[in-house]
């Protein structure tokens, strides 16, 4: 049986993408970028992939390209219909892709409930993308994309903060639920997420310890902005295998960088335990100043970190 793609109206792409309904008319009327359908009472319907190049051109333009010249980039480079892939390939950590291609149906759907606060909404379509795609598929292809797109509606003020704050705790509480669920093995290894003291930014180490429980680790969570003695106690108490320190923003080093060079010395007591550090803030952070931690590694791949040898 065949199944029809969704459509949309330009209502709702104008909500997807933080475009007015005169500048997608406009983009589409003096530069092609979409050619959409139109109904018998004339109203426009988009497609998946029309929203997709929409959002392409908006983040060519957003690094300043002119619309003109965004428009014929895309043109240039656009894809062949997608297939479903075997397997998801993973992206390093530190690094993070281009939040505006290649986004699917259910993140599209998010967005939307997002825009208007909708919680039950994105609930909802975080449990059928979930049930559709498997637990590895859904990290990568529907919370990593829709969390890089909160981050850069929040940056851009597209999104306010009431907005951001929703559809940030709308994932965070489906994460929970599904952390909650998840049964490993009574031996497995322990690993241990932890935000650096003064990162807010949690949910970055909650899908990491998801990745990480597919590999069969037991896994425990450290919350946001953690004090140090936190995560040092509590390392004492579990006696982990891993411990991972995540930085999302380079908030930590500057608010407090003795905190990790003690850390780092804390790190060289636990023998039996492997220290790594990582996320966005810290590889940018790290990369740019002389300080070398001596027992804490700095890694951009998260399979690296999970190795169990």
């Amino acid at each position: 049986m065949k199944i029809e793609k969704p459509m949309y109206f330009i209502q709702q792409v104008s909500e997807i993408t933080g475009l007015s309904k005169l500048v997608i008319r406009k983009w589409e009327e003096r530069y092609q970028i979409v050619n959409p359908k139109r109904l018998d009472n004339g109203y426009r319907v988009y497609t998946e992939a029309d929203v997709n190049k929409i959002l392409s051109v908006k983040g060519l333009i957003d690094q300043g390209y002119s619309v003109k010249q965004a428009a014929f980039f895309i043109e240039k480079i656009e894809p062949e219909p997608e297939s479903e892939p075997e397997s998801t390939p993973e992206t390093p950590y530190g690094q993070t892709t281009s939040p505006s291609q290649n986004i699917n149906e259910y993140v599209l759907e998010l967005l939307k409930e997002g825009t208007s606060c909708h919680e039950a909404g994105m609930n909802y379509i975080f449990q059928q993308a979930y049930h559709e795609k498997g637990l590895e598929n859904f990290i990568h292809s529907v919370a990593l994309p829709f969390l890089l797109e909160i981050g850069n509606r929040w940056e851009s003020g597209e999104w306010e903060e009431y907005q951001e704050a929703k559809a940030s705790m709308a994932l965070r509480d489906f994460l929970i639920e599904l952390r909650r669920n998840f049964i490993v093995r009574k031996e497995a290894p322990t690993l241990i997420g932890a935000c650096l003291p003064h990162e807010k930014h949690e949910i970055p180490v909650m899908l990491i310890l998801l990745k990480a429980m597919i590999k069969g680790w037991n896994t425990v969570l450290i919350g946001a902005s953690p004090a140090r003695g936190s995560i040092e106690n509590t390392v004492q108490k579990l006696l982990p295998d891993r411990v991972i320190l995540s930085a999302t923003t380079t908030t930590p080093f500057e608010q407090d960088l003795n905190a990790l060079l003690k850390l780092d010395q804390f790190a060289g007591t636990c023998k039996k335990t492997k220290f790594y550090l990582g996320g966005p803030g810290a590889v940018e952070y790290m990369s740019n100043i002389e300080i070398k931690l001596e027992f804490i590694t700095l890694s951009r791949s998260l399979n690296d970190m999970l190795e169990l040898r």
